[in-house]
């Protein structure tokens, strides 16, 4: 999402000293024209109150160099900002006090029933699947995977999200482009209950290569502090719930791009039997996002500790949230993981540890529990739609056991 502030095209601006050939805007009354220090006249626009060159020439016929000339078309990125628009207002609430093209967002927060209120926190990227939509020039999924990499994150704490920001940087803005980019945002923000209430677009010429572009993301979200979730009450003997991916999600996408475009040479148009669909569609399937699981389940049950499954997969991020001494032990075979697992280990011949090191392998998000919490537990996440299984439990020791 885009806010350009200073609008309109770049101008030449009155120097207050010096030597340098200097240009003033009319600002009334007589035609619209100035001059430079030799006398020669240039057309310009008062637009907003601008003097905005029409005529790129001084008056020898040399050239005057433009933002625009430079790379950095202003106008384009305000197309893209109105493209955006019907987009971004789906996800404002009564909370969102301002509207596109401020300095700042305004979120009213809504603190009634928090004894002691807290904000959390988090950030993340889209990595290298990047480069699949690139191929695809499919740009409108993306957005979702941003969203979830940084809601995700911010809902194991057990705060709820309140709004997300973006940032998107490309080396030239095509505003259909950014406008299908910032739609996937805004989806991704409808699916987690958050307002997307602001954004930049960053146009940054010769620094991308043609085509390509990055993006971030900044997700703040609310908790009690008395309800913050951070695995410090986690015990040998609590149980723990697997709520099943998408897919791959947005992690293992060098691994993923080295083995089917470099090693064996395919495409993201090759149908693959076995996953029913092109290899393209399956590896661009979006990030899931388990907001409505967490509201389906955090108000019934006590959950002592969450894991979204991301870079590092079982054996990186399950400890992030274990208690020293403890470690856990899961069990493979009671999850079905999506074909495209099996197919990416069989095709590259990769060892199971590796697979469970850089993918989720069909468990996005884990979920830590007592015991005697664990089915009642499932059942709520059944009913919200998610095939919640008991995966595992914890265990003394450390790390991370397969069985």
């Amino acid at each position: 999402m885009t806010d350009n502030n200073s609008g309109g095209s770049p101008v030449d601006k009155t120097v207050e000293s010096g030597g340098s050939p200097v240009d003033k805007t009319v600002e009334s009354g007589g035609s619209p024209v100035d001059k430079t220090a030799a006398g020669g006249e240039r057309l310009v626009d008062k637009t907003a109150g601008r003097g905005e060159c029409l005529v790129d020439k001084t008056a020898d016929g040399g050239e005057r160099l433009t933002y625009k000339s430079a790379g950095v078309d202003t106008k384009e990125g305000e197309r893209a900002v109105s493209l955006m628009k019907e987009h971004v207002k789906k996800t404002f609430n009564p909370s969102v006090l301002t509207g596109l093209g401020g300095f700042g967002s305004l979120y009213k927060l809504e603190l009634a029933g928090m004894k002691e209120p807290v904000l959390v926190a988090g950030t993340d990227g889209v990595g290298t699947k990047l480069k699949l939509a690139f191929m695809m020039d499919r740009h409108d999924t993306v957005g979702q995977d941003c969203v979830a990499m940084c809601v995700n994150d911010v809902l194991c704490q057990g705060a709820s999200p309140l709004f997300f920001l973006d940032y998107i940087a490309t080396g030239k803005v095509r505003a259909e482009r950014i406008a299908e980019i910032v739609k996937g945002i805004a989806d991704g923000c409808l699916i987690a209950g958050c307002a997307l209430v602001g954004g930049e677009t960053a146009e940054m010429p010769d620094f991308y290569s043609e085509g390509e572009y990055d993006m971030a993301g900044f997700a703040v979200g609310i908790a009690d502090r008395e309800s913050i979730i951070d695995g410090s009450s986690i015990n040998a003997g609590d149980v723990l719930l697997g709520l099943p991916s998408s897919g791959v999600h947005s992690n293992g996408f060098s691994l993923v791009r080295k083995l089917f475009f470099d090693k064996l040479g395919m495409s993201a148009g090759d149908y693959v039997e076995e996953l029913g669909m092109t290899l393209g569609d399956a590896l661009l399937t979006p990030t899931k996002i388990y907001a409505s699981a967490c509201r389906a389940v955090l108000p019934h049950v006590r959950v002592k500790g969450m894991v979204h499954v991301t870079g590092g997969g079982f054996f990186e991020n399950i400890p992030r949230i274990m208690p020293e001494g403890l470690g856990v032990r899961i069990e493979k075979d009671t999850w079905e993981a999506p074909p495209i697992f099996n197919f990416i280990q069989r095709s590259g011949n990769i060892y199971e540890t590796e697979m469970f090191s850089a993918f989720n392998m069909g468990i996005g998000l884990i979920m830590a529990v007592a015991p005697e919490d664990g089915a009642a537990a499932v059942e709520l996440l059944r009913g919200a739609g998610e095939n919640a299984a008991i995966i595992g439990k914890v265990v003394e020791g450390r790390g991370v056991e397969l069985c």
